[in-house]
């Protein structure tokens, strides 16, 4: 796989996700087992933010090659394995419902191809 596919991949994911926090926020929380409360919509719009902004640094930078795409490579490692953990234990305690393993699968897939990239392949 190429690095800029991974990026697209990351960004389209992302991107995906971004959308459906910031639009149907209520319904994207109960999918997940969360609850609907006005407060709780707040929280999963301003995710989505965060989500935009990954999904466009992504997507932006998906042509960054070599040891420019370091840092971008670098981050995502650390934020995925991390998102892996904290969705795991979500998911283990019965924070969230069975989807719930839907993001521990997405972080952990993630996670894996930029550790591919940071530790195996050089960035092209």
């Amino acid at each position: 796989m190429k690095l800029r596919t991974l990026l697209s991949i990351g960004a389209i994911v992302a991107l995906l996700y971004a959308v459906g926090l910031l639009v149907v926020p209520g319904t994207m929380n109960t999918m997940y087992g969360f609850g609907a409360s006005s407060s709780e919509k707040l929280l999963a719009r301003f995710f989505g933010v965060d989500l935009l902004i990954i999904g466009l640094i992504l997507w932006l930078g998906r042509d960054i090659t070599g040891v420019s795409a370091r840092p971008i490579i670098t981050a995502n490692l650390i934020g995925n394995v991390v998102g892996t953990l904290v969705a795991l234990v979500g998911t283990l305690r019965g924070v969230m419902n069975s989807l719930g393993w839907s993001a521990v699968l997405i972080y952990f897939l993630l996670a894996l191809g930029f550790a591919y990239f940071q530790f195996m392949a050089e960035p092209k």
